[in-house]
């Protein structure tokens, strides 16, 4: 990031975020020169993909091995009625470039797992891993934890969701594992068979693209060992303390 200079364009397009004095011109050139992986394309990565181009993230990654789903529409809004059949990245890449034609996308029509996570999120400065899998979360997180980038974990079903930041790496900072053990066997409750509010997706992803973007730029507090509980019915956000575990088979040693 050490001698990125913004330009005139760049100047005015993001002058609402350099005008903010914890982000700065320079917490601006931090963004534009940062790297984000988005694990996902789908409820949780079509907002936090869209506000990340937007912000200007220098460079995006986007890993999905999925088609559009008609059913996907309702949440997913990187995506309309003609994209039904097609790979979720391509779409996610079309939309990137028109939002911001500065922000370098690299679509991988892939699945992420333990054999090739690592080789896929090397580059990246940070993660952000919405995907509806177990065993996807824990190789993106074992990656992430192995490679030390910070990890935004984000999840949501029906009306709720969760969000952390997860630097296991550090000093009592729990990693993934500390929060699920080792769910392998764990029943995954999918969005077809437990329903979703699709706004609610969108309140997450969003939350997802702020903790990107201050793991960039660092502003405010540093949500480091707490997790954060949305309850939409209710209308309530709340914050618990996630501490390390120490007998946590990742990070623990």
């Amino acid at each position: 990031m050490d001698g990125v200079t913004l330009s005139d364009a760049q100047l005015g397009r993001y002058a609402r975020h350099i005008v903010l004095r914890e982000v700065g011109g320079s917490g601006q050139a931090r963004i534009v020169a940062g790297h984000v992986a988005v694990i996902g394309a789908g409820g949780i990565g079509s907002p936090a993909i869209q506000y990340l181009a937007a912000a200007g993230v220098g460079r995006l990654t986007l890993i999905d091995d999925d088609r559009v789903d008609q059913s996907n529409l309702q949440r997913q809004i990187l995506f309309g009625t003609d994209d039904v059949g097609t790979p979720k990245v391509a779409g996610a890449r079309t939309a990137v470039t028109r939002i911001n034609p500065d922000v370098a996308v690299e679509a991988i029509d892939r699945r992420i797992d333990a054999h090739n996570a690592a080789e896929l999120l090397a580059d990246a400065d940070v993660v952000i891993d919405g995907s509806d899998s177990f065993a996807t979360r824990l190789a993106v997180a074992d990656a992430a934890l192995e490679l030390r980038i910070p990890l935004v974990s984000a999840s949501v079903a029906q009306f709720e969701g969760q969000l952390a930041v997860y630097r296991g790496w550090r000093a009592g900072s729990p990693c993934y594992r500390c929060f699920v053990g080792n769910p392998l066997d764990a029943p995954e409750a999918t969005c077809a068979e437990a329903g979703v509010l699709g706004a609610a997706a969108g309140v997450v992803g969003s939350l997802a693209a702020v903790e990107a973007l201050r793991a960039l730029a660092p502003f405010g507090d540093d949500p480091d060992g707490r997790l954060l509980l949305i309850d939409l019915l209710a209308m309530r956000f709340r914050s618990v303390a996630l501490p390390q575990d120490p007998g946590c088979t990742a990070c623990a040693a």
